[in-house]
C-alpha cells in the first residue's frame, strides 16, 4: 500500500520507514507546504491538515504534527510548536526553559479516502540546559527524555525505540496490520 506523506524531511521520512517497516506500507514524499491552522489544539491543526492533504492528492494520505507541552507555560504551545521554535531556536528555548517538564506529543491522521482515523503517542522529559547533539531535526536537541541523561539528538538510532512518534506509529501499524 502506497501512501502520501507532505513531508520532505529526511529524518522523519527514515523514521516513518523504520516504524513501518515488514508491513507493506511505502510512503511517497510529496514535499508539499500545507498551510497549517494555527490552533493550540492538535487534533483541530492535524484534522484541517489532513483534509487539505486529501483535496490536493486524492490517494491515501498521512499527516503529522508534533507538538511540545511545556508545564511552567500551562502546556503551551501545544498545536503552535512549530511557529514556537522557529521563533525562539535551540539556544533561546534553553534559556529560557532548561530543566523544564515537558510532553512531547505526535499526532497522526490518516485518510484512505473513506475516513479519517487518527494516532498519537507521547514522551515525557525536561529541557535540556543547552541545546546537545545535532540540530537538523528541530527540538531534538533540547529534549531529555524521562530516565535518560542524553538528548533525543544525542540518542541516535536509541530514539526510534523510546519516541513519541514511535508510540504513534505502533498504534498505526496495528491498525494497517488489522486491516491489510
Amino acid at each position: 500500500m502506497k501512501i502520501i506523506v507532505t513531508t520532505g524531511n529526511p529524518h522523519k521520512l527514515r523514521e516513518l520507514d523504520y516504524y513501518m517497516r515488514g508491513t507493506g506500507v511505502t510512503f511517497e514524499s510529496r514535499k508539499t507546504k500545507i498551510e497549517e491552522l494555527q490552533t493550540f489544539d492538535e487534533n483541530e491543526l492535524l484534522k484541517d491538515k489532513l483534509e487539505k492533504a486529501f483535496a490536493r492528492f486524492k490517494e491515501p494520505v498521512l499527516v503529522e504534527h508534533a507538538s511540545l507541552y511545556l508545564e511552567i507555560m500551562n502546556g503551551f504551545p501545544g498545536g503552535l510548536t512549530e511557529v514556537f521554535w522557529e521563533t525562539l531556536q535551540a539556544d533561546k528555548f534553553c534559556d529560557l526553559f532548561k530543566n523544564t517538564k515537558i510532553l512531547a506529543k505526535t499526532s497522526i491522521g490518516f485518510c484512505d479516502g473513506k475516513k479519517i482515523y487518527s494516532f498519537e503517542g507521547v514522551s515525557e522529559g525536561t529541557v535540556s540546559v543547552e541545546p546537545r547533539g545535532d540540530r537538523d531535526f528541530q527540538w531534538d536537541c533540547v529534549f531529555i527524555p524521562t530516565g535518560y541523561d542524553k538528548t533525543y539528538a544525542e540518542l541516535g538510532d536509541e530514539k526510534l525505540e523510546i519516541s513519541m512518534r514511535k508510540n504513534a506509529f505502533d498504534e498505526f501499524r496495528s491498525f494497517i496490520i488489522g486491516s491489510l
